[in-house]
């Protein structure tokens, strides 16, 4: 149900002009008003083919910099500036360069979940979904893929041709689930469908009936009349429970809530959307032209 506060952020962003876009891992109250919900790729490209020239990005920072990077002629708004991914900032742009230095024949894999100054060091970038695909199609047998090692992990299991490095990095939230709980979540829901995000690590991986992207996840579902425990963030299940309220959607662990991506409340994006002087992402030409073609490259290898 729509409350005051939500009916007061849907008007005044028909009245001013404004897009409202959330991460699936938002909550849902912020995603009932949002014009566009999806995976962080998603959102920055469908994004480039709105009418509206300002945009609120219910998220983390990385993905309101992708969005611009794709439309840097719009105006992008972080709905909360606090709100950042720690994966994205686990690796320096010194680190990489300097594996660079050292290793010249490899080619650098950049997730989107990393900044923009690592996205323009980078040589292609790659999201959850299109990962495998990007990797086989890259001219280049010798990869550093960075910052997420589970995420990678899998990429290697579907390309053993190709020789990986990677560095420690992997998501915070995701990667505290261990083995045990999950066989112990398995044990408790036995004929439940498993579904997983690569952000697990591999060791989780190997129960899964399904490994995919958010947007994977929520059409596997879609597409298949199971009750599933759930291996990504909260916020997933939350929604499916709300699409298919006949079937049961349990959370592999209860760690798996992001409190960067909760910081964001429907104060907020009001505030965000209700004062002008709200600071917008603004990126150096130089770095921002150099990012956007990891992310070319990317929708290049990936069609």
């Amino acid at each position: 149900m729509i409350n005051d506060l939500q009916d007061k952020i849907v008007k005044l962003k028909k009245k001013k002009n404004i897009a409202i876009v959330a991460h699936s891992y938002q909550s849902i109250e912020i995603q009932e008003i949002a014009d566009l919900v999806g995976d962080s790729f998603m959102l920055s490209e469908r994004v480039q083919h709105f009418k509206q020239n300002t945009i609120v990005l219910c998220g983390v920072r990385f993905m309101a910099e992708t969005i611009k990077l794709l439309s840097p002629e719009k105006k992008v708004i972080l709905a909360n500036d606090a709100a950042s991914c720690p994966m994205a900032k686990q690796l320096s742009v010194y680190e990489i360069k300097e594996f660079k230095n050292q290793n010249p024949n490899y080619s650098v894999v950049a997730y989107v979940n990393t900044t923009t100054e690592l996205k323009a060091i980078s040589d292609v970038c790659v999201t959850s979904s299109c990962a495998v695909k990007v990797v086989k199609n890259l001219d280049s047998d010798n990869i550093l893929f960075i910052p997420d090692k589970n995420l990678g992990a899998m990429v290697q299991s579907k390309i053993p041709k190709k020789n990986f490095k990677f560095m420690d990095g992997c998501c915070p939230i995701h990667s505290i689930v261990t083995e045990k709980e999950t066989i112990n979540t398995m044990k408790k829901y036995p004929n439940y469908k498993l579904l997983c995000h690569p952000e697990l690590s591999p060791k989780v991986c190997k129960y899964a009936d399904f490994v995919g992207s958010t947007s994977e996840i929520i059409n596997y579902a879609k597409n298949h009349n199971d009750n599933c425990i759930i291996g990504t963030e909260v916020n997933i299940a939350k929604k499916l429970s709300i699409l298919y309220p006949n079937r049961h959607f349990p959370l592999l662990s209860n760690n798996l809530v992001c409190r960067n991506m909760a910081v964001t409340s429907l104060s907020d994006v009001y505030r965000a959307i209700s004062k002008d002087d709200i600071s917008e992402i603004e990126i150096p030409k130089g770095v921002a032209n150099a990012a956007r073609q990891s992310i070319k490259k990317m929708i290049e290898l990936s069609v």
